[in-house]
């Protein structure tokens, strides 16, 4: 696993047309912790991931990964240094569970063959499908297609892992085993922003939990704290609703 890296961002606006999406967000990720983001339809938790890796700029802030600003990078390095994991798997259908997972090094890594098919093997056995290598995604549940994605983004070695309702688009029994296995990458200390509507993932999981609402944050402090003794009305207004 690569070096874990902090996450910083600081005064994040972003708007599309003349409706603002995101209002001066500030976040901090300390190396190797888990901050979850949780929040109602529409408050910009999607947005705010997207940003932080630029597949939408901000129109104002700044990102900064380990204290240095990112925002002049190009924008592919950086994805390479951020893996991101989307509700929907976005699986290549008309290849094999392996070369999905062995693709992006291949071409953006330039490994060999061999050097990428042990690595795909060794991502697959860690999401416990080594067995499913040489199958097509359309063979496996919901579950198994995201533990691929999830392996996919492992394989390029990011330093940060985001998780975007990595678990809504799934039956409900798929989502344990999923979750579960984003609590261990959590527990062998991946740094990683999970925005997510399981508040059991978050207050198990998360070292930090961020409640958005109107893309500000409205409240952040450690799970107990914001679950137990809620400061502001709009937060216990929200856990009342989904507790």
């Amino acid at each position: 696993m690569a070096a874990a890296v902090s996450l910083t961002a600081r005064d994040i606006h972003l708007s599309f047309g003349k409706s603002a999406v995101l209002r001066g967000v500030d976040l901090d990720v300390a190396a190797g912790s888990s901050t979850v983001v949780i929040g109602p339809s529409g408050s910009g938790k999607s947005t705010l991931l997207r940003t932080l890796n630029r597949l939408y700029e901000p129109d104002r802030g700044d990102i900064l990964l380990d204290g240095r600003s990112v925002l002049g990078d190009n924008p592919d390095q950086l994805r390479q240094r951020i893996g991101m994991v989307f509700q929907h798997f976005q699986l290549f259908p008309h290849r094999s569970v392996l070369d999905n997972v062995t693709l992006a090094p291949r071409r953006l890594k330039k490994l060999s063959a061999e050097e990428a098919r042990e690595l795909g093997l060794a991502q697959l056995d860690r999401v416990g499908l080594r067995h499913k290598a040489e199958v097509r995604p359309a063979t496996l549940s919901g579950g198994q297609q995201q533990r691929v994605a999830i392996a996919r983004a492992l394989a390029m070695a990011p330093q940060i892992m985001f998780f975007d309702e990595a678990t809504s688009a799934l039956d409900p029994e798929l989502v344990k085993g999923v979750l579960e296995l984003i609590a261990d990458l959590a527990a062998d200390g991946m740094t990683m922003v999970v925005v997510t509507h399981e508040m059991g993932f978050a207050r198990s999981t998360a070292d930090t939990v961020v409640f958005m609402d109107h893309g500000r944050v409205v409240e952040t402090g450690p799970p107990d704290q914001l679950f137990e003794s809620a400061e502001t009305e709009r937060l216990r207004r929200f856990l009342a609703q989904v507790l």
